[in-house]
């Protein structure tokens, strides 16, 4: 029996960086993860090892190729005959999912972390069933506890997954070729990601997204902007469109579905469902551990993530929220904190969105439509990179900056952004927030010039109507 002040269940982002923290403020830590990538254990979660990094991975090597292939010819630049090596590719990714995983292993040894290569359950009393991999079993009886499992891909019966023809997340990751017309269901975040890297790589790609309204979670111009932007690189994107059903035949799979009340049906050499990610939580609670669950079948938290049982603590995809692995991460550290009496907290309503196709799409705080819904008078500003020096002498001059605020009190609302380094440039927007700033303090900070961030000044100008670089109209 061994003894511990912590114990996390989980070993992702939001698992990790609790375990490190906790390790910091003097506690001795043990951090369960039973996850075998690839054939050896593996820290780091899903993001680390089939999410976050590796599509990153793969965006970035496809927009390089698509790059090279249609744009490098704009700055004179000739390059003849332009291929890829598809093997090469995807070992770069591993590669680089290699080395981050590594990297966390080297940080739970550095910081003293016990790292219990196996599956973790809550029984009753706090205590902690550990099953190491090769089926011995331990009892743990530490002070704390905190629940960091995640999440899984969400299956649904018309398409079942088959990581052959009809591929998850996961599977999408690690097509051997290039499928030469793909199939993607849901217009989310990753199966836009997901989309994305395929199309620029040659598959003619079509998205099936069953809501009426593509990106609904965003504000309704950025939604706007944005499937222009992708319908204009090829993606078929198809709203409203309601798959019933899936019929694979050999090598191929013909998706049924109804659109604007028309059955209809299309052939695919593979598919890829994302429709969304639920919690994962298979084996991890003893019925009389005395955690409570929503109807969701989520972890039941407070504002600080504590849970029903004294002690113990749920984060990440466990726990209501945005499913992102930056929301566990803060998550866990303030968990930790507040185990050590720090009054820590997370300030959700600054909690940032980014889609990394290119250009980015990235967003923070309220849109234009929830302000309003909320009782603010509201205005706005937007500004467009096709105006910015930068932009243009980078061939990134798609997209804009839209600020959202409230128009008595000048207090910014939200920032909505595509274009070129959305996801670094919504930061801004995300600090602004979390001072409590006004458009006027933006207004009067001085922007580097030529930057891209000169977007995000000429917005907050243009909130009142101010903008430098377009012409303004007068307002009553």
């Amino acid at each position: 029996m061994s003894q511990f002040d912590l114990v996390v269940i989980g070993g992702g982002p939001g698992g990790y960086e609790a375990a490190i923290r906790a390790a910091q403020l003097g506690f001795k830590v043990a951090c369960i993860e039973k996850r075998i990538h690839k054939g050896k254990p593996s820290l780091g979660g899903t993001c680390l090892n089939v999410g976050c990094i590796p599509s990153k991975a793969l965006l970035d090597s496809s927009h390089r190729y698509e790059d090279t292939v249609h744009h490098l010819d704009d700055h004179g630049i000739t390059t003849g005959d332009v291929k890829f090596d598809l093997a090469k590719l995807l070992a770069r990714k591993d590669k680089i999912v290699d080395q981050l995983t590594m990297g966390i292993d080297g940080l739970l040894k550095g910081n003293g972390i016990e790292w219990l290569k196996g599956t973790g359950k809550l029984l009753a009393g706090k205590k902690v069933e550990f099953v190491s991999h090769e089926g011995e079993t331990q009892i743990l009886e530490p002070k704390f506890v905190i629940l960091a499992t995640g999440s899984v891909p969400i299956n649904i019966p018309s398409a079942p997954v088959d990581q052959n023809i009809i591929v998850d997340s996961t599977g999408a990751l690690e097509f051997q070729e290039v499928p030469k017309r793909l199939g993607v269901i849901g217009a989310g975040v990753i199966g836009l990601e997901l989309g994305s890297v395929w199309r620029r790589l040659g598959a003619e790609v079509v998205v099936f997204e069953a809501m009426d309204a593509f990106l609904p979670m965003a504000d309704k111009a950025l939604a706007k902007d944005y499937q222009k932007l992708l319908t204009k690189q090829g993606l078929d994107i198809r709203v409203g469109a309601k798959v019933s059903g899936t019929e694979v035949n050999g090598s191929e799979v013909t998706v049924k579905y109804t659109q604007a009340s028309e059955d209809k049906e299309q052939t695919f050499d593979k598919l890829i469902v994302c429709v969304g990610r639920r919690a994962y939580a298979e084996g991890l609670l003893a019925d009389d551990c005395g955690i409570k669950l929503t109807e969701r079948g989520l972890v039941e938290v407070n504002d600080f993530c504590a849970t029903s049982v004294d002690g113990v603590y749920a984060i990440g995809d466990l726990v209501r929220g945005p499913m992102l692995a930056h929301k566990a991460m803060e998550e866990g550290v303030m968990a930790v904190e507040r185990m050590h009496g720090h009054a820590a907290q997370v300030n959700y309503d600054t909690i940032i969105s980014v889609i990394y196709t290119h250009p980015e799409a990235a967003w923070v705080g309220l849109t234009e439509q929830q302000a309003k819904d909320k009782g603010h008078e509201v205005k706005t500003g937007q500004f467009g990179f096709a105006a910015n020096g930068r932009a243009m002498a980078a061939g990134e001059n798609a997209g804009f900056v839209k600020f959202v605020a409230d128009a008595k009190t000048d207090r910014l609302l939200g920032m909505h952004v595509i274009g070129p380094a959305a996801s670094d440039i919504v930061h801004q927007g995300m600090i602004a927030l979390e001072f409590v700033s006004s458009v006027e303090d933006l207004q009067l900070m001085t922007f580097g010039h030529p930057t891209f961030s000169e977007v995000v000044h000429e917005a907050a100008l243009a909130v009142d109507g101010r903008a430098i670089h377009a012409i303004q109209r007068k307002r009553k």
